[in-house]
């Protein structure tokens, strides 16, 4: 089918990978609707598998609903039904997949599996139209520096323990910071009022980098510096930040350089950071280079990147069985053949 024919193509994408629910409908590129709903846990407190599971059960169908009407459009109207396999929490996976598993099968539609990562890289070069960048993906649950060659987006360096945003959400636990609308957030707001850099462990080992040793430093540090008034929550905030982003600068200068890129796509919910835009902007400018980033509408886990992925695996003949149609928490990027790049 060519991109010129009279038949566009209608992707409805159904997203649950973690504490957000969303569903979004994608018709040519075009964002037809996305909403979406978070599941927020006191301060203090991360969101457990089932409880989030839970969220997500009493809220679906309204967000279905709600995806539909925004949209305009009847299930009759829906060409096929893309659903996140994973990475994630299972039982929010689960929940999500069956839900697109059943609307699939009710409507007559075929399915499609997508891959979580695949989805905010397809979404960032949709809406930012990059090219062909070198992908820094941050995410609570994922830290990767990717660039696409020979039908697969090859992971050049990543975390080899926890996730960047796990770093900077488990330190908002440890200091109380609200979760509402997302600890992350509400670190960089504080991290603005931060004077006093604090040193804190710097872990790049090679194309690869680690936070949980950061993290366990300044877990233990925080309370004392704190109680002692040594600094404040702001300057540790901001001294985290500075710290984890310069990180993940180096890694994506050096992928950049392996690669012989002159762009840098950031994706995932820490890629909304503005201060983590900043500081790629500032080296994409030494390296003569472009940056591409996107605002939280995309970068925050959302149904249109699944439907978006999904919409680019459909129109390359892909689909998945109802009997390959599982989940899977571990799915890496570079599992999936790209079937829809040159």
């Amino acid at each position: 089918m060519s991109r010129s024919s009279a038949a566009m193509t209608v992707v409805i994408g159904f997203e649950g990978s973690a504490n957000k629910i969303g569903i979004g409908i994608i018709r040519d590129g075009e964002v037809l609707s996305n909403p979406r709903r978070t599941y927020i846990t006191p301060p203090g407190q991360g969101f457990m598998p089932s409880d989030t599971a839970r969220h997500h059960r009493a809220v679906i169908l309204t967000v279905l609903k709600e995806a539909l009407e925004q949209a305009g459009l009847k299930p009759a109207d829906i060409d096929c039904v893309a659903y996140t396999k994973g990475p994630g929490m299972g039982a929010p996976l689960v929940t999500v997949a069956l839900v697109a598993r059943t609307v699939a099968q009710l409507w007559g539609k075929p399915l499609l599996g997508v891959n979580h990562c695949i989805g905010h890289i397809e979404m960032g070069r949709l809406i930012t139209k990059a090219n062909n960048p070198t992908v820094l993906y941050v995410s609570g649950g994922n830290t990767q520096v990717i660039a696409y060659s020979e039908r697969r987006y090859r992971i050049f360096g990543e975390t080899i323990d926890i996730a960047v945003g796990n770093c900077l959400d488990r330190f908002a636990r440890v200091i109380k910071i609200s979760n509402d609308p997302s600890p992350g957030y509400n670190i960089e707001q504080m991290a603005k009022k931060g004077s006093q850099y604090v040193e804190l462990p710097y872990t790049v080992k090679g194309m690869d980098v680690s936070f949980s040793g950061i993290l366990s430093y300044i877990e233990e540090a925080a309370n004392k510096m704190l109680s002692s008034g040594q600094c404040t929550a702001e300057d540790l905030c901001f001294s985290l930040q500075e710290t984890v982003f310069s990180m993940l600068v180096e890694i994506t200068e050096r992928a950049m350089a392996h690669c012989g890129s002159q762009e840098v796509l950031i994706v995932g919910g820490v890629g909304c950071n503005l201060r983590l835009q900043e500081m790629m902007g500032v080296m994409c400018q030494e390296r003569g280079a472009k940056l591409f980033a996107t605002d939280e509408r995309f970068c925050i886990d959302n149904g249109a990147m699944i439907a978006q992925a999904g919409w680019e695996m459909f129109r390359s003949g892909q689909v998945t069985e109802l009997e390959d149609s599982w989940i899977t928490q571990r799915y890496r990027t570079d599992e999936v053949e790209v079937t829809w790049r040159d």
